[in-house]
């Protein structure tokens, strides 16, 4: 019996373009799905006759109610090698293998500057005014050279981004719970003495932190009540490191120069949520991991471990 597996959030229409599908071609049917599904009963739907679901990121919620409901399903592919949305352990009762595959950290680190500079030389205002015959400069960029980037972590991502900030000039600084004065030397940068103090020193704050109990609402009101009322604020992240309310707050009082955003609490973003009119704000629909090289990545692991799965042999398996 041939095997179906749907591939979930294809919005652009490339999941069986970005990779060589063809060794699956006898075995398997794959169905990609453009349109994302809100809610468990959307998903239990879609799902119900899939033994195979190929999943991006961490969009998509796989909770121990909704894998209950698929008693086809025998495998997950999620990109990526780490998943805190699928539920694992009720994965793992329900005989559903869970695989991953690998993740460049150079497209969010790509995105991270293409935002944090966007914001800085006023792009998308001084654009958007050109083409609509509108007044010759508009706006005074802020300098990279010689002002605070303040990374709030260290790990893979923001280290790269830390050295891009170097090679513009920067003074960079970093903060997180875990970072020791030896990883920050190790990079090149200084070790702030507090989350407090780095907030309030900063020009350009950009967070790179994975999201958990302890990172969880990580800047909240009071928190972004520190920055300058000349700071940037650049989230490529997760959006629930920051509080969504506090942040919009800030944007729509002028109480911070801007900010860049790649994450949101809902995703895709409701037609009318707020953060799709909010001033002061370059915002971007989850760009961070979209690119061909990651794309060929993500599908073509997938296939990978959709082979190595039927052989019996599954890799990359998550947790």
């Amino acid at each position: 019996m041939r095997l179906r597996c749907v591939v979930l959030d294809d919005f652009q229409r490339v999941a069986t373009e970005a990779a060589d599908w063809s060794p699956l071609r006898d075995r398997v049917d794959v169905v990609p799905l453009d349109t994302h599904l809100p809610d468990e009963d959307a998903l239990a739907a879609a799902l119900a006759d899939a033994d195979i679901v190929v999943t991006l990121r961490e969009r998509v919620a796989f909770p121990g109610s909704l894998i209950a409901r698929l008693p086809r399903l025998k495998l997950i592919v999620a990109s990526g090698m780490r998943n805190s949305v699928i539920d694992h352990a009720a994965a793992e009762r329900h005989g559903v293998t869970v695989c991953g595959t690998a993740s460049s950290s150079a497209p969010p680190v790509e995105l991270t500057w293409a935002l944090l500079l966007g914001l800085a030389r006023g792009l998308i205002e001084e654009s958007n005014g050109l083409r609509a015959g509108g007044p010759w400069q508009r706006t005074v960029g802020a300098d990279l050279h010689g002002r605070r980037l303040g990374l709030l972590g260290l790990g893979k991502i923001g280290s790269r981004v830390a050295r891009v900030g170097l090679a513009f000039g920067m003074r960079v600084g970093a903060w997180s719970q875990n970072l020791t004065r030896e990883r920050a030397d190790e990079v090149g940068v200084d070790l702030a003495p507090s989350k407090e103090a780095l907030l309030a020193e900063s020009d350009f704050v950009s967070v790179h932190l994975a999201l958990g109990e302890r990172t969880r609402g990580l800047l909240g009101a009071a928190e972004l009540a520190l920055l300058k009322p000349t700071a940037y604020l650049v989230n490529t992240s997760r959006a629930a490191i920051v509080d969504q309310d506090a942040l919009l707050a800030a944007l729509r009082e002028g109480r911070i120069a801007g900010a860049g955003v790649d994450v949101f609490d809902t995703e895709p973003l409701p037609a009318d949520h707020p953060m799709r009119t909010a001033p002061r704000l370059l915002a971007t629909p989850h760009l961070g991991y979209v690119t061909r090289g990651n794309y060929a990545t993500y599908y073509g692991q997938a296939v990978e471990a959709i082979e190595a799965f039927l052989a019996g042999s599954p890799v990359r398996r998550l947790p």
